[in-house]
């Protein structure tokens, strides 16, 4: 009788391979993030460069790398089967 609800008992792993891809997008989502924010520096420093103060990186990619985040969140919590 033991050995019958051994074979019964199913192993099931915390995640499984929908989770990862999920996982996946969103750490590509947040190097995209980061990628977006490299640059607007000067090679002489006696002249500022206002160009570090774009849209792009000042909000567009801070806005990007938190929902990367939050859809990582996301794809640990999700049950998918």
């Amino acid at each position: 009788m033991a050995k019958d609800t051994l074979k019964e008992e199913k192993k099931d792993f915390a995640l499984n391979f929908g989770n990862y891809k999920l996982m996946l997008i969103g750490f590509a989502i947040i190097v995209l993030g980061f990628i977006l924010m490299v640059g607007g520096g000067s090679d002489d420093p006696n002249i500022f460069n206002y160009s570090m103060f774009s849209f792009r990186r000042i909000t567009l990619a801070p806005i990007l790398v938190l929902f990367g985040f939050a859809f990582e969140i996301y794809a640990i919590m999700k049950k998918t089967k």
